[in-house]
């Protein structure tokens, strides 16, 4: 027996000395390496600190945010950029950032650098994410809240009417919650917009 565990040893030592397997441990630990700082590049990149880095982001939507309900509340429970705009599983994820890639070359371009760019592009930025969000069924927001897990005896009786009504009709929350974190855009509050008078309202 002992004559066996020492030839076992032997074979096992004579493998690990060999070319093929020094080349397939240095490539797994490289890639353990890469992968760890992939990761770790990656949840930088999902840090609110990250987010508002840029001054387009911060002096104007972050502004914003700051005054609902999803920044400051009596629980302290707070949802942050990366909450609602980048999906928590690994594929939507990753889809994700290679989307936000584009961002990267506008903040390069400069196309929304001043106040006047950004509102300017407002409502197509705003388009684009509401867009994103029904495709995912609200897939962020669901994150925190649900249909499912709802009582509406503890909602007021109009929020707990369109609600379930909502929840009939197979709507989502960004049909009714536009503007729940971030100011609508001027064409969303029909601002400046004429006036119906009676030789224009519809017959």
């Amino acid at each position: 027996m002992a004559e066996q565990k020492t030839g076992f040893f032997a074979r096992l030592m004579a493998l690990v000395k060999t070319r093929k397997f020094m080349m397939f441990a240095g490539a797994f630990a490289a890639g353990i390496i890469f992968w760890g700082g992939f990761n770790t590049a990656l949840e930088y990149t999902n840090r609110e600190e990250f987010c508002i880095s840029c001054h387009e982001m911060k002096d104007n939507v972050y502004e914003e945010y700051r005054s609902t309900i999803h920044y400051q509340n009596r629980t302290g429970v707070r949802a942050t950029c990366p909450d609602c705009h980048v999906p928590k599983e690994w594929v939507p994820k990753m889809i994700r950032k290679i989307q936000a890639s584009n961002e990267v070359l506008h903040k390069i371009l400069g196309t929304i650098d001043t106040p006047e760019k950004f509102e300017a592009k407002r409502h197509q930025l705003a388009s684009n994410e509401w867009a994103r969000m029904k495709r995912t069924d609200s897939h962020e927001c669901r994150n925190c809240h649900n249909f499912a897990f709802m009582d509406y005896a503890e909602q007021n009786q109009r929020s707990s009417n369109t609600h379930q009504n909502a929840f009939n009709q197979g709507m989502t929350c960004i049909d009714c919650h536009k503007g729940i974190a971030h100011r609508l855009p001027q064409v969303e509050q029909n601002i400046g917009a004429p006036k119906e008078t009676p030789a224009t309202l519809p017959k």
